[in-house]
């Protein structure tokens, strides 16, 4: 037996066996996410049950959201009347009513025995909305200006009318988001220079005082035209009977899309399920994240990571190079080097503790005293934003891209330095033109790793920068178009917000599984786009590696 366990192929095959149960489990986890995530954009059927309530039969529109079992006994113990032609035990609904304003829950809980009839009307609508959440119903009928319309609808009707809706509101959009806010930047920078002048005690220059009167008349024409297309997108209904047969009216600018589940085909089902995935890729977040798309928090953490890798880059190279190509062997650089392993180890909360206290409030602070001192007490760089977080995650990964980089340079023979001195270069050419171009590979890999790192932190973030809804992207068309101090939305911190702040867990759980399938995906892509660089950058000097 010992003879065996001394023979490398026993130790072969355990090993090869827990690389294949790793392999398994972080499969399944990712079957698993991805299941259940993306099963969240299907359009599931919609029933009209007949359900016994102690005040008499009530009829509900919902979707069955889950199933369980449950025992008699337990429901005998709950105090619940069991009906024994059930058996000892019977499923329990969770059922998804909707109709959030005119309901006191979204979901309720039906024991099978509790009810009479469960059947799939086709004429029962999904409608979502920009608030409330959906409402299902049935539509019959139109307000058009205040007036309805008699004549036969069909549901071709309804979805041109949802059409000129989204144009409606897309015009409101682009007014808002590009227009106005273009003028209300440029009004911002001419009140804040005339606002320094005042506080130099001179004169605000006539030329500055017409601009702000131009720009200021400029944007009351704007609101006024916003308020005009407001009240014209808001005079329009959709009028819907709920499970009631109370009829009820939608304004039709709260209509995002309507669907009828119980009449589509496999093919309309597949149409609608792509749809929903691309605008939840697309779109900006509603009602508290629970609804709507999460575009915002997808830009925030790329933008976020390749900051962070232009930060983080150079000064772990840099690093790496001292250590290894200038620095002597004595105490001093292994205490440098031991200091440098050990900062990996350090929790990452700490470094958002750090990057609030050095980042955000001395360094942003002195930053403000000294250029923005005009818009003080509001902080510009004195307060969370991208540029902190970046940079407090530059300073988590570095230890990372250091080890990484000085491995590589580890790996360089000597005789390649030598024989670049001795035809008549510098330390500095060699390095800079043999060395660290063999040595990218490792370079990469150091990035790869701080990538995979800092991509789904969350914890210092919450502290240097990120937020549960930002007003606006970091990017823009305003000088001087990337914005730095602003606070932005991220995957991860999604998750946690969605997972453990929602007000309405059941009906936001679903979306913690889409976006984190989301965030693996971006935190994938990243990494195979620096795979790909590293091989070929591997590849590019594999030959000379093996002359040498």
């Amino acid at each position: 037996m010992f003879k065996r366990l001394n023979s490398s192929s026993p130790w072969v095959w355990m090993t090869a066996g827990m690389v294949s149960l790793c392999l398994v489990a972080v499969l399944g986890v990712m079957l698993l996410i991805g299941w259940k995530g993306l099963a969240y954009f299907w359009p599931a059927p919609v029933y009209e049950f007949q359900v016994k309530t102690p005040y008499g039969e009530e009829t509900l529109f919902g979707e069955i959201y889950g199933v369980e079992s449950v025992s008699a006994r337990q429901l005998q113990e709950a105090g619940i009347d069991v009906n024994p032609e059930f058996g000892p035990e019977q499923n329990r609904f969770l059922i998804k009513i909707a109709n959030r304003e005119r309901e006191a829950h979204d979901f309720v809980s039906v024991l099978e025995q509790n009810i009479v009839t469960q059947s799939e009307r086709p004429d029962i609508a999904v409608i979502e909305r920009t608030e409330h959440g959906v409402f299902f119903g049935v539509p019959v009928g139109f307000m058009e200006n205040g007036k309805i319309v008699d004549t036969d609808i069909d549901r071709a009707y309804y979805q041109q009318k949802i059409e000129v809706a989204d144009q409606q509101r897309l015009a409101i959009s682009t007014l808002e988001h590009s227009e106005i806010e273009k003028v209300n930047w440029k009004l911002s920078e001419k009140k804040t220079e005339a606002l320094s002048y005042q506080k130099a005690g001179e004169t605000v220059p006539q030329s500055v005082s017409d601009e702000i009167a131009i720009l200021t008349q400029r944007y009351d024409a704007l609101e006024s035209s916003l308020m005009t297309l407001r009240t014209a997108h808001s005079l329009d209904y959709l009028i819907v009977k709920d499970r009631n047969s109370s009829s009820v009216k939608v304004p039709l600018n709260d209509v995002l899309a309507m669907w009828y589940p119980n009449a589509m085909s496999g093919f309309e089902k597949f149409s609608q399920w792509a749809h929903q995935i691309v605008r939840f890729v697309t779109e900006n977040p509603r009602e508290a994240n629970s609804e709507g798309g999460v575009f915002p928090a997808i830009f925030g953490t790329v933008l976020m990571v390749l900051l962070m890798s232009i930060m983080v880059t150079p000064l772990g190279v840099l690093a790496a190079v001292y250590l290894h190509e200038y620095a002597g062997k004595n105490a001093f650089t292994r205490l440098v080097r031991i200091a440098v392993v050990n900062l990996a180890g350090v929790p990452s909360i700490v470094y958002g503790v750090f990057g609030l206290g050095f980042f955000v409030y001395f360094v942003g602070g002195n930053i403000d005293a000294l250029f923005y001192s005009d818009t003080l007490p509001n902080p510009t760089f004195g307060t969370p934003g991208l540029l902190w977080s970046s940079l407090t995650l530059a300073i988590l990964t570095l230890p990372v891209v250091i080890v990484s980089t000085e491995e590589g340079l580890t790996r360089i023979p000597i005789s390649v330095r030598h024989g670049s001195m001795a035809l008549g270069a510098t330390q500095a050419e060699t390095l800079w033109r043999i060395v660290l171009p063999m040595a990218s590979p490792a370079i990469m890999t150091g990035l790869i790793l701080a990538i995979a790192r800092a991509a789904g932190e969350v914890a210092p973030l919450m502290l240097v920068g990120v937020v549960k809804v930002a007003p606006s992207l970091p990017l823009d068309g305003n000088f001087p178009f990337l914005h730095l101090d602003r606070k932005f939305m991220h995957l991860g911190y999604h998750v946690y917000d969605v997972g453990f702040q929602s007000p309405n867990i059941e009906a936001a759980r679903p979306l913690v599984y889409a976006t984190s399938l989301l965030l693996v995906t971006v935190i994938v892509s990243l990494n195979l786009a620096a795979i790909s660089i590293r091989n070929h950058l591997r590849e590019k000097y594999r030959a000379l590696e093996q002359e040498l």
